[in-house]
């Protein structure tokens, strides 16, 4: 047998793990500046989950993001700064560790089916044009790369309405709504019929309501844009009905 030299030999296997690597690693983003976390595993996303970091700074939030030994680690896909930069923390084919316990749609673990945006906000300012212009800029590459269905991005708070109120209720849905992004009512508001239940409506926008109080909270601060804090009696106002019976009729 003929006998192969060391030197091309190095070569085929350098040029053949060079190889299993470009099919192995994860693409980044090159919309973003890449800060890795260690904080994530596998996961498919079918949901894109916009959160605020309820910090002071985006480099206090990089820290938390990509901390392994803190307590309880937390990771997000994306990161947006207030000018509007960009950072991805976990490649999009891997799971972050964002969404923690909660359901939308039947889905009850987020971690597995979405990917997690945070936004640098301390949760009582408001959102920054930039910030929002690089969400949108962000959202189209992702609904369109990874084939994510542009009604499928929701809020913190609705799927974990009993824990979480980010984004909160200044976050600009309809701006979000007006470029083809998330769940909205359309057309005029009118009330529904005698019969309509709000209740039947909630769950089939995604919400989960066996604690009706939270998930009436997380419903007014998506399509409201106002928080009644988390002693609100479980009872719909006429204009949460409204809301409903359009979003019932336009499919979400």
């Amino acid at each position: 047998m003929r006998q192969i030299s060391k030197a091309p030999a190095l070569l085929i296997a350098s040029l053949a793990l060079a190889l299993t690597a470009c099919v192995t690693q994860p693409a980044r983003n090159p919309l973003a500046t890449f800060v890795k976390s260690p904080n994530y595993n596998q996961r498919n996303a079918q949901y894109i989950v916009v959160h605020y970091t309820e910090q002071g700074s985006v480099k206090e939030s990089l820290d938390t993001l990509s901390d392994p030994h803190a307590a309880h680690p937390v990771s997000a896909h994306y990161l947006l700064g207030k000018d509007g930069r960009i950072y991805q923390l976990v490649p999009d084919q891997l799971r972050a560790w964002q969404a923690g316990s909660g359901q939308w749609a039947g889905v009850t673990d987020l971690n597995d089916a979405s990917i997690g945006i945070e936004i640098d906000n301390n949760g009582s300012e408001p959102f920054t044009d930039a910030q929002i212009d690089s969400l949108l800029k962000l959202l189209g590459d992702l609904t369109t790369r990874l084939h994510i269905p542009k009604s499928h991005v929701i809020g913190h708070q609705d799927l974990a309405p009993t824990r979480k109120t980010d984004p909160g209720p200044q976050f600009p849905w309809k701006r979000l709504a007006d470029a083809g992004y998330g769940q909205w009512p359309q057309g005029e508001l009118v009330d529904p019929p005698a019969g309509f239940d709000g209740w039947i409506a909630m769950r089939l926008v995604g919400y989960d309501i066996r604690d009706k109080a939270a998930a009436l909270r997380a419903f007014r601060m998506h399509y409201r844009g106002r928080d009644d804090g988390k002693d609100l009696a479980p009872e719909f106002q006429p204009e949460d009905l409204r809301i409903l019976y359009a979003l019932s009729k336009s499919g979400g």
